[in-house]
């Protein structure tokens, strides 16, 4: 069955002027396609360093390693949250 991601903003923080922020998917090492959230700086400039967070166990991305990736972008990288039990 194929992920239904929608572009509304579904987070429990606020979303940044200066990130831009998308849904994204990848399949794991066991073929699951797993749900995710790419966020990048508005202003950037070539190649970004970039990072994937997990949450901590029970913690969605909507919540905790959502916020922590925003940040990141915020500060120039580009990050991937993701939950890593779909």
């Amino acid at each position: 069955m194929a992920l239904q991601l929608t572009d509304e903003w579904d987070k429990v923080f606020e979303k940044s002027d200066i990130v831009n922020h998308r849904k994204a998917s990848f399949k794991n090492h066991f073929g699951i396609e797993i749900a995710a959230d790419l966020y990048e700086p508005k202003e950037r400039n070539g190649k970004l360093p970039a990072i994937a967070i997990s949450g901590p166990y029970g913690a969605v991305k909507e919540q905790s390693s959502g916020l922590y990736a925003q940040t990141l972008a915020e500060r120039g990288f580009l990050t991937l949250a993701f939950d890593p039990r779909n």
